[in-house]
């Protein structure tokens, strides 16, 4: 039986962290407490394969992860510095090989991400007992695993993680609709006849003023439309699949606990997607800061300068979160220091005064604050990228050749690049999925849109995750989108898709969802 080692800080990285976590404080950071465990590589990958938790329900996904993780560092192509839960307390995992100056840079790096975490807005409906949540999840999965059999169990986490991205991220701030039954419908009539149009008449004029067949014809709609509101559902396009699918699919209990097991875990993880940029950047400003203006020692300049320029190096083609984070925020923190902002800046149009502007406002610091309280990519990018950022970091936009199958510069106008970077940061990058009818053709098949924006759905995983969600719904599933600029309904029965344009171009739109973005 092997003995697990001890994780725990050794004597001298206790102290590093009582310097380093003072130093934070000194600097207006705030954070939950932050736990420091010591592990080896291989170790380390593990957890990371995880998500960064130490216990998750079983799965081969994550086997998988670990096996990458395992040959890019034993082949030097990739290596971990730190690990950190968004927790209350915050877990933090070092690698225990790492020289002293990586240790003082990572502790360093992982209090700007708990300040993050503890005070970025898109974190604040996520669980501080995750760590907690998770091991439980794991439980309940392999008890289940126990009792109806790991392949079937297996089988049906495959499903449910295939479609974990179709939620509503921004149903933690927005109420879509009421919490109770969409079934509870509230054109009940009490009185029969009370919902008719009826004139004020006297007696002997009322089959005249109020014709009977005209109330006929009107009873007759008004139950038309009373059965149209109860095979219809949901009443608007519905974004957040899942819980579509766990409230009305007709799944097994097990099955239900699991699908909420992995919509919960989503709805976790969402945030970090959602603020990759502004969250690394925000992290490497302190990790940079702490250090050159606290807790580098001289002879510690070299190596720190190697390992942090590594971290901001930037590829042909490819963007690096940390770089353009802490570029943007050190921007936004000189203009608002000089007051490069505001209507008298954007309206100078003397470019020797706009670059000799400064009004010693000092604002920079608040300022960066109050963009971590409140922002994510989306809004950080669009708010504050500005064509002199652009110019100064040789932003461009990106696009792929065909014939040379490589990628070339598309474009170096300022709009373009903004637009494409904004492009690739909402949803993710991912397609907007809508339920628009449950109960499709009166027969209870499920029809989803995809909000055509531009950019076609590859074939091969929209018919794997339409399967799927057969798999889920039990009954035939149907997607609108567009397909070589054409609308396209593609249908699953759970044995063959198909594929048919439809009539005309506003059949896959009618009825589209509203702008939730």
């Amino acid at each position: 039986m092997t003995v697990p080692y001890d994780t725990r800080l050794p004597p001298e990285l206790r102290g590093l962290k009582v310097e380093i976590e003072a130093h934070a404080r000194e600097f207006g950071l705030d954070f939950y407490e932050t736990i420091f465990e010591v592990v080896d590589a291989d170790d380390l990958n593990e957890i990371a394969s995880y998500g960064g938790f130490p216990t998750r329900y079983p799965h081969w996904s994550f086997g998988m992860s670990y096996e990458e993780l395992k040959k890019g560092y034993e082949y030097g192509l990739s290596k971990i510095y730190e690990m950190v839960i968004n927790n209350d307390p915050c877990y933090a995992y070092l690698m225990r090989c790492n020289h002293t100056v990586d240790q003082k840079l990572v502790m360093a790096h992982v209090y700007g991400h708990c300040d993050f975490f503890k005070n970025n807005a898109y974190f604040a409906h996520t669980s501080r007992k995750m760590m907690d949540e998770m091991a439980n999840h794991g439980m309940r999965v392999r008890g289940y695993a126990d009792k109806y059999g790991e392949n079937e169990v297996e089988a049906f986490v495959d499903r449910c993680m295939s479609v974990d991205d179709l939620i509503d991220i921004h149903s933690t701030a927005i109420k879509r609709h009421e919490e109770s039954s969409r079934f509870n419908f509230k054109e009940v009539v009490e009185d029969e006849g009370d919902h008719l149009t009826r004139f004020k008449s006297k007696d002997y004029m009322s089959d005249y003023i109020n014709p009977p067949e005209a109330l006929k014809a009107e009873e007759e709609e008004f139950k038309k439309a009373q059965q149209a509101i109860e095979r219809s559902f949901p009443e608007r396009p519905e974004r957040d699949v899942l819980l579509f699918l766990i409230e009305y699919a007709p799944l097994k209990p097990w099955q239900r606990d699991v699908l909420s097991i992995i919509r919960d875990e989503a709805y976790y993880f969402a945030p970090q997607g959602q603020t990759k940029i502004l969250n690394e950047g925000w992290a490497s400003y302190w990790h940079s800061t702490i250090m050159t203006e606290r807790a580098l020692e001289p002879w510690e300049c070299i190596d720190y300068a190697d390992h942090h320029s590594g971290t901001m190096a930037m590829s042909r083609g490819r963007l690096n979160p940390y770089k353009l984070g802490i570029e943007l925020l050190r921007d936004v923190e000189r203009r608002w220091n000089t007051g490069q902002f505001g209507k008298d800046w954007e309206e100078c149009d003397d470019l020797d005064k706009k670059q000799a502007w400064n009004l010693n406002l000092g604002l920079g610091r608040k300022k960066i604050f109050e963009v971590r309280k409140i922002h994510n990519d989306v809004t950080f990018i669009d708010t504050f990228l500005t064509p002199e950022f652009c110019k100064e970091h040789k932003l461009f936009s990106f696009a792929h050749n065909e014939p040379q199958n490589n990628y070339v510069i598309e474009s170096r106008e300022f709009q373009k690049v903004k637009q494409r970077l904004l492009f690739s940061l909402t949803n993710h990058g991912r397609p907007f999925i809508y339920v628009v009818d449950g109960n499709y053709k009166n027969r209870g098949e499920l029809l989803l849109r995809h909000e055509y924006n531009g950019i076609e759905l590859r074939m091969d995983r929209a018919v794997d995750t339409l399967a799927n969600v057969h798999a889920l719904w039990s009954r035939p599933v149907h997607l609108q989108t567009v397909v070589e600029s054409k609308p396209t309904l593609i249908s699953h029965d759970g044995t063959t898709p198909t594929q048919k344009t439809l009539g005309e171009a506003d059949d896959a739109r009618k009825n589209a969802p509203p702008a939730t973005n």
